[in-house]
C-alpha cells in the first residue's frame, strides 16, 4: 500500500493536487489505516495519471469526471475534440514563433508585408538606418490605427520615392541626427528641407508631400514618438515651422512662411 506522498510522486502530481482531487470528488478517498493515514493502491496511481493527462490537455476539472466515467464512444469523441483544439493551439503558437523569428531577423512584429518591403526599399536607396527605424516605429501605430489604409499609403510613398528630391529629403533627415540643437548645420538643413518641400508642393500640389488623413491628436502622439526616437527632429520641426511648414507625421504648409 502507498502513502499519499508516494502515490502523488508515482503519478507525477503534488500531494496538494491529490487532496484537491479528493475535495472535488475526482478521486475517491481511500480507507485510513489504524494510525489514521490514507493508504492507496496501484489503481489510485492509474486514476491520477488519467486525471493529470486530461487536466494537462486543458480539460476543465468539472468535465474530467464526466470523461473518466464516459464509455469508449463518448471518450473517443471527447478525445477527438481535445486533439482538434490542441492542434489549433499548436498552429497558433507556430505562427507566433514565426513572427518572433521575423522580429529577431530585423522585421517588425506589427508591420504588414507592404510596409516591410517599403522599409527595405528605403535601405536600398541609401537612407540612414536610424531614419528607417524612425519610419518603422511610425508605421506600427498607423498599421494598428488604420490597417485598411496602409496599402494605399505605402503605394503613394513608393510612387513619391521615384522623385529624387524626396529621396534627398530622407537622406537629409539622416544627416540631422548627428546635429545638436545649436549646430549651425541643422539650420542649413532646415533651409534645404523647407526649400525642397516648397518646390515639390508648388509643382505637384500640397497633398503630394504628405496626405495622411489621420486625427490631429493621433498625429501629435506619433510626432512625440518620433521626437523620442530622434531628438533633433523636435528642433528641426521648430525650424521648419519658421520656414512655412508645420508638423512631422503630417506636414502642412502654412499660409505665411517666415524666417
Amino acid at each position: 500500500m502507498l502513502t499519499i506522498g508516494e502515490v502523488a510522486s508515482y503519478a507525477g502530481v503534488t500531494v496538494r493536487a491529490v487532496r484537491h482531487y479528493h475535495a472535488t470528488g475526482l478521486l475517491p478517498e481511500p480507507e485510513r489505516d489504524h494510525r489514521g493515514y490514507r493508504r492507496y493502491g496501484a489503481e489510485a496511481v492509474l486514476e491520477l495519471v488519467r486525471i493529470r493527462t486530461l487536466a494537462d490537455a486543458g480539460v476543465p476539472l468539472a468535465r474530467v469526471r464526466e470523461l473518466l466515467e464516459a464509455d469508449e464512444e463518448e471518450l473517443a469523441r471527447a478525445v477527438a475534440d481535445i486533439d482538434g483544439r490542441l492542434r489549433a493551439e499548436i498552429r497558433q503558437r507556430q505562427r507566433h514563433r514565426e513572427r518572433i523569428a521575423r522580429l529577431a531577423a530585423g522585421d517588425d512584429l506589427a508591420l504588414l508585408p507592404e510596409v516591410v518591403e517599403f522599409l527595405a526599399h528605403l535601405r536600398q536607396l541609401g537612407v540612414d538606418e536610424r531614419i528607417v527605424r524612425v519610419e518603422r516605429d511610425g508605421w506600427v501605430p498607423l498599421v494598428a490605427h488604420r490597417p485598411e489604409r496602409v496599402p494605399a499609403w505605402v503605394g503613394r510613398k513608393r510612387e513619391q520615392l521615384a522623385d529624387p528630391r524626396l529621396v534627398g529629403f530622407y537622406r537629409t533627415l539622416g544627416e540631422t541626427l548627428d546635429r545638436t540643437d545649436a549646430d549651425r548645420r541643422l539650420t542649413e538643413l532646415a533651409d534645404e528641407l523647407a526649400a525642397g518641400l516648397t518646390r515639390m508642393a508648388d509643382e505637384r500640389g500640397a497633398d503630394y508631400v504628405d496626405d495622411l488623413d489621420i486625427d490631429p491628436s493621433f498625429a501629435a502622439a506619433m510626432d512625440a514618438l518620433a521626437f523620442d526616437s530622434a531628438p533633433p527632429a523636435r528642433r528641426l520641426t521648430e525650424l521648419l515651422t519658421q520656414r512655412g511648414w508645420t508638423g512631422w507625421t503630417t506636414l502642412e504648409r502654412t499660409a505665411r512662411p517666415g524666417r
